[in-house]
């Protein structure tokens, strides 16, 4: 049974007393998480414990429950709000369905009315999570997002972001069968500069890609969809010599589509490809291939197989993947982790294995790829802060063991680096939020979103590094510096306590001299005198 949290907030305190004790909280499924005797202290409380219930009074000082309600449901619309108040009036009771409160009970308040009250709204909150864990219903959810989560999958895959051992589980997840065993991309571009009069050149293109998925989608057991503005499908061949029918097949569909709706399409016809994990390199063939329209013309197909044979050798993106690959564990793996993918990319470059001077030209890539990750990451390294010329040529003079060996170690310390500089980035993070409130903590504007929005991060964000960096929570910070500054203004200054509640940003003196007796537990002329009077 799910158990649900209150905030109970009220000016008269002896009230909340009385509804803490009457109510059998627990047997109910609620918990009390505390009580706040104003609507300002009860949003910083709902700010840090979000409850699910907030019941209010709506006569408070410093903030009453209306506006402590707007706040509410504008930055947290789950929670839900019962208002409790001896001022039947109706206008009050207006505002309160006009903010979609969940009820609105008159003091004095019985314990059993009380009771009946949350008793119904525990099974309101059960429904609307049963609602959301529903399996049927998240069920419906994912049927409903699978095309987009699957062309999401698709555009990840050609970009060559996908790890082969992520594969299974995509293709399970989603849904997605690939029997292949040979596939090939096909890129379809639609021109959008000779186009049929008075036609929309975003409607032209939906209908090319329409009338791609009927004529080749199922024959050629393509997956269809949309990438860069252009219609992309992955098509699965049975052998490989079945790439030249495919070729004849998209050149007579350029024809078609033009003489149905006058669309001049090029479709480019990558390279084949045994496992899908390669459809980035097929893919980067058949846009090079529509790219040749300027040669070849346009309303056809082309095939970059057939007009460039001697450049289809193994593209250099394989190594772009395999590198990207290793960064992507350097950033985010054990050491172990990055010691076996270090090892996968050494095997793949191997001397053994290829051409003296493909090596050298692997070896000299990797030097590059090398120096920009340290540069993007702001990772301080005295490899790549000399001469690079001579990095690499004495990296050309190690025997494989060696290479190896400086390649796992460059790794490891690129990841050490990587957790130093991030330790470093919440810490000049958090220094810049300081500096920040230290510049306009007199501003009474200043809050959790407004330096959210100076710094350019979330919320959420912001305030889990604030809280873990400082262990104090931002409003927490922000009221203990402005009290630190209104102490001082107080002894070093004549001025009077509104003006000093003004200059530390607070616009009600009395609510400014309600947080400075939380604070010191005195009031405000009462430090004055105490701090003034030790000093002579």
């Amino acid at each position: 049974m799910d158990t649900y949290t209150v905030l109970l907030v009220d000016d008269e305190e002896d009230v909340i007393r009385v509804i803490m004790r009457k109510i059998d909280w627990e047997g109910i499924g609620f918990t009390v998480i505390g009580y706040a005797n104003n609507g300002a202290k009860a949003l910083e409380m709902v700010e840090e414990f979000q409850p699910d219930v907030v019941m209010t009074d709506i006569k408070m000082p410093y903030m009453d429950g209306m506006e402590l309600s707007n706040h509410i449901k504008t930055e947290f619309p789950a929670t839900k709000i019962l208002f409790f108040t001896g001022f039947d009036e109706f206008e009050y009771a207006k505002e309160a369905v006009h903010l979609e409160a969940e009820e609105y009970i008159l003091k004095p308040v019985n314990a059993l009315e009380l009771t009946n009250v949350f008793t119904q709204m525990k099974i309101k909150l059960d429904q609307e999570i049963s609602e959301k864990r529903s399996k049927e219903i998240l069920q419906k959810y994912y049927m409903e997002s699978l095309p987009l989560l699957q062309a999401n999958f698709y555009s990840t895959l050609i970009e060559g972001k996908i790890m082969e051992d992520e594969m299974a589980k995509y293709l399970s997840d989603y849904q997605i069968s690939f029997l292949g065993p040979f596939f090939c991309c096909l890129v379809i571009h639609t021109s959008s500069s000779q186009i049929p009069q008075n036609m929309n050149p975003l409607l032209l293109s939906t209908s090319v890609q329409k009338q791609a998925k009927e004529y080749l989608g199922e024959k050629w057991k393509a997956k269809c969809f949309s990438y860069l503005e252009n219609t992309v499908m992955i098509v699965q061949l049975k052998s490989e010599n079945r790439l030249s029918k495919l070729t004849d097949e998209c050149d007579r569909f350029c024809k078609y589509v033009h003489r149905i709706i006058g669309a001049v399409v090029t479709v480019g016809i990558g390279r084949v490809c045994q496992n899908i994990i390669e459809l980035a390199q097929s893919y980067n063939s058949a846009r090079e291939a529509v790219s040749y329209r300027v040669i070849y013309g346009s309303s056809r197909a082309i095939n970059m197989k057939e007009i460039a044979p001697r450049e289809m050798r193994e593209s250099s993106s394989v190594n772009e993947i395999k590198l990207s690959n290793l960064f992507k564990t350097i950033r985010l793996n054990s050491d172990e982790d990055i010691i076996e993918a270090a090892n996968r990319y050494f095997d793949y470059i191997s001397f053994p294995t290829k051409s003296l001077q493909q090596y050298q030209i692997d070896v000299m890539e990797l030097i590059s790829s090398l120096y920009r990750f340290t540069i993007n990451n702001d990772i301080d390294n005295e490899e790549f802060s000399g001469n690079i010329k001579n990095l690499y040529a004495r990296l050309l003079d190690l025997d494989s063991d060696a290479l190896r060996k400086w390649l796992i170690d460059i790794s490891l310390s690129f990841s050490e680096r990587l957790i130093s500089v991030r330790s470093s980035s919440a810490k000049s993070f958090v220094f810049k939020a300081e500096d920040y409130v230290h510049n306009h903590y007199f501003d009474e504007e200043l809050s959790l979103s407004s330096v959210c929005e100076a710094l350019n991060v979330s919320n959420s964000y912001f305030s889990t590094i604030f809280k873990k960096e400082t262990g104090n929570s931002f409003i927490g910070y922000l009221t203990d510096y402005r009290m630190e500054r209104a102490a001082r203004l107080l002894i070093e200054t004549n001025e009077k306590s509104y003006i000093i509640a003004k200059n530390v940003g607070y616009a009600d003196p009395n609510y400014f001299s309600y947080v400075f007796k939380r604070r010191f537990g005195v009031s405000p002329s009462k430090y004055r005198t105490e701090h003034t009077e030790s000093e002579k």
